[in-house]
């Protein structure tokens, strides 16, 4: 998971994992259009995106695709903010039902 934090860490590399959230199966020519980066930078970002497997690539052709892979965010959220969740859903459940009773 550390791999996925320091990937997330970085501004630029959300920003592709947005466009790639928008539109799923880019070229690094699609994902370069609009930027403020160089190529080499772009694909220096997707390299540690997919060291981080939150980037798969798949070759057709002549081209590689781009495809972001969303297993890994939802892991952090099962594990580090899932569970502060609960605490926070079992204070308010136990706040209505005091509530309830003063009312009753």
């Amino acid at each position: 998971m550390d791999e996925v934090f320091k990937a997330l860490a970085d501004a630029s590399r959300r920003s592709l994992l947005d466009r790639l959230h928008i539109k799923n199966g880019q070229t690094l020519n699609e994902l370069c259009e609009g930027l403020d980066m160089t190529r080499q930078a772009v694909t220096k970002h997707l390299a540690i995106l997919e060291d981080a497997n939150l980037v798969t690539t798949l070759r057709h052709g002549r081209e590689k695709l781009h495809y972001l892979n969303p297993v890994p965010i939802h892991q952090i959220g099962e594990r580090w903010i899932k569970k502060f969740e609960r605490a926070k859903l079992t204070a308010l459940s136990e706040l209505k039902k005091q509530l309830e009773k003063r009312h009753e």
